[in-house]
């Protein structure tokens, strides 16, 4: 007997898996503005020239890096909620989980393209009377900038599609609401194939504004 696809499930997909879009792109959102913010000051310690601050930083860079992004979504789920005796949201931990997970990777994006610029660059800025601040304001974040904005595009291309592990804490995204689609008809062939091309949309897109931005900033120069 043939598989029998029905365009029909897609097409009635659509409204519910809209919603979980949304809600994929707002936690994509919140979870990469934390995670940059969180990345750019772990990265800047990173370099700093005091011996704690790069070891906290290292700590930190290291413990993310090297354990799977499910654990740290259930370790802040389900584990923290029994240290700190109190419930987390699930929406909250998943926003929480993209944050610590991608900061630690932005961390390593912003440490490496300080470190790309030519030291004599601060030297110069120095040599004319700028301040520090002066300096990697006017100066070296300018460039840095620029030579970042490709691997981050990458990171938030990877948060993205990592929000789909979120299912396992029941935060009603993408993912989550194809699976309870798929539990009231039983079509999952062509409720994943919906899916797919609903991830498929939002990742093409945010390559293409970022292959925009790349362009506008010239980052080739």
């Amino acid at each position: 007997m043939g598989f029998d696809f029905k365009y029909s499930v897609m097409w009635e997909s659509v409204p519910m898996l809209l919603v979980g879009m949304k809600l994929t792109i707002l936690i994509t959102i919140c979870g990469l503005v934390i995670g940059f913010v969180l990345g750019a000051v772990t990265g800047l310690l990173k370099i700093s020239r005091k011996l704690l601050f790069r070891k906290l930083a290292g700590i930190y860079i290291e413990s993310i890096r090297g354990t799977p992004i499910m654990v740290q979504v259930m370790f802040i789920y389900f584990g923290l909620p029994m240290a700190l005796g109190m419930r987390i949201h699930p929406m909250v931990a998943g926003i929480v989980a993209i944050a610590v997970n991608s900061g630690a990777y932005i961390a390593e994006i912003v440490r490496g393209a300080f470190q790309s610029i030519d030291p004599g660059q601060t030297e110069a800025g120095r040599s004319i009377g700028l301040t520090h601040f002066q300096t990697m304001y006017y100066i070296i974040w300018p460039q840095a900038l620029k030579r970042m904005i490709p691997p981050l595009g990458n990171q938030f291309i990877i948060s993205l599609k990592d929000t789909s592990l979120l299912v396992v804490v029941g935060v009603g995204e993408l993912t989550r609401t194809g699976q309870e689609i798929i539990a009231g008809n039983f079509r999952a062939f062509e409720v994943w194939l919906t899916v797919a091309l609903m991830y498929l949309v939002m990742t093409l897109s945010l390559s293409r504004l970022l292959n925009y931005f790349e362009k506008k900033m010239d980052i080739n120069k």
